[in-house]
């Protein structure tokens, strides 16, 4: 048995070698991919610009200052490939003299950790839309179906915290409103992170999940339905109007965990935006005043959003595409009984393991999403 696993693992390298050698110049192909030349440049350019004596003095230092960290984060991939890379190339020669197990299975995660750097920066090659490298506000709606849509919402809200964590993205729930028996009935997560919203946008819509309901005693199967809305956080300077006259701001105590200050005060907040009808909240803060501000911020980022799907729906319309764009158009679904497999329906990409997917495992279906939008 050991020999047949050991002669499984030389199999396993001897196909990464052979991909790596047929790779012709890496090199040149991950220059290409990282545009290397012209990040320098751009990067040389702001930073003379940072040398003038009155730039900091001037409201654009600030998202000058981020580009150039943006820029330098790149080039500090860049060296990481190269790393990885050469670490590749070695190991390459010393296997080819022994085939040692240590040396293998160093190999084996050194071009598994670059296979996954690829794949991730070609995720951010298609990433080219104006918000995308904004941070996201992530807000998941149970739909009808009582306790099993609740907790099927709660479980979405789960898989996004665990994607976020496995990204290394920052994830703040601003707002949660909790069922007494089981699950939610929605949630609101601020993901911040770079092109967190242009990761999550393809989350965007209704997510359907077939299984066994552990709420019915029958042990039938159930299907449930929760929705996904993602919206970029805009920046201060993205006009959006927002007349007072059109709120109703109504405020109460929060709820859940929240420590000595959250939840001995009406510190939590509503606001109502009267002519679209949207809703949004923050509980998580102190004070009301920080609540209340982090809800504009949200309400914000819900109006612009809204007025792309209505552009959006306009453009469509004088195309003649009969295309609904709506919060009922389901875009995946999670099978858990007879069989098991999720499945995006825009796309047709699906995997088996549903559970790995609701680990938060879910790169492959941004991806997908990413090209089928790209080729659209």
């Amino acid at each position: 048995m050991r020999t047949n696993y050991k002669e499984e693992r030389a199999w396993r390298s001897r196909r990464m070698l052979l991909f790596w050698r047929n790779c012709g110049s890496c090199e040149k192909i991950c220059r290409t991919v990282f545009d290397l030349d012209s990040i320098i440049r751009q990067k040389e350019t702001l930073e003379a610009r940072t040398t003038s004596p009155d730039f900091w003095k001037k409201e654009e230092s600030r998202e000058v200052s981020r580009e150039i960290a943006r820029l330098q984060r790149s080039l500090d991939s860049w060296n990481d490939v190269e790393r990885m890379y050469s670490d590749i190339v070695t190991l390459e020669e010393m296997l080819s003299e022994n085939e040692d197990d240590d040396l293998q299975r160093e190999f084996e995660q050194t071009a598994e950790k670059l296979r996954k750097f690829a794949e991730k920066e070609q995720m951010l090659l298609l990433l080219s839309e104006e918000h995308d490298s904004s941070n996201a506000i992530l807000t998941v709606h149970a739909g009808s179906g009582g306790l099993d849509s609740q907790d099927w919402a709660e479980m979405l809200l789960r898989l996004y915290l665990r994607w976020a964590e496995r990204e290394g993205f920052s994830a703040k729930v601003l707002d949660i409103l909790q069922d007494e028996e089981a699950g939610i009935k929605s949630a609101t997560v601020l993901v911040q992170g770079e092109y967190a919203y242009g990761y999550l946008k393809s989350e965007k819509g209704v997510h359907r999940l077939v299984r066994i309901s552990p709420f019915d005693a029958a042990k039938r199967r159930h299907t449930s339905f929760a929705s996904v809305d993602v919206a970029p956080e805009l920046a201060e300077d993205v006009p959006i109007e927002i007349r007072s006259e059109d709120l109703k701001v109504d405020t109460f105590r929060a709820s859940g965990a929240g420590g000595q200050y959250v939840n001995r005060t009406d510190s939590a907040v509503r606001i109502t935006h009267l002519p679209s009808g949207i809703v949004v909240g923050c509980q998580n803060e102190r004070s009301q005043h920080m609540n209340r501000q982090v809800a504009m911020q949200i309400l914000r980022s819900r109006l612009f959003e809204k007025a792309l799907q209505e552009r959006q729906q306009e453009l469509l319309a004088i195309q003649g595409e009969k295309k609904e764009i709506s919060w009922g158009s389901q875009i995946r679904s999670y099978v858990l009984h007879p069989y098991t497999i999720a499945k995006d329906h825009r796309t047709g990409f699906e995997m088996g393991n549903v559970q790995a997917v609701l680990d938060g495992d879910i790169d492959s279906f941004i991806m997908s999403f990413l090209r089928w939008k790209r080729q659209k």
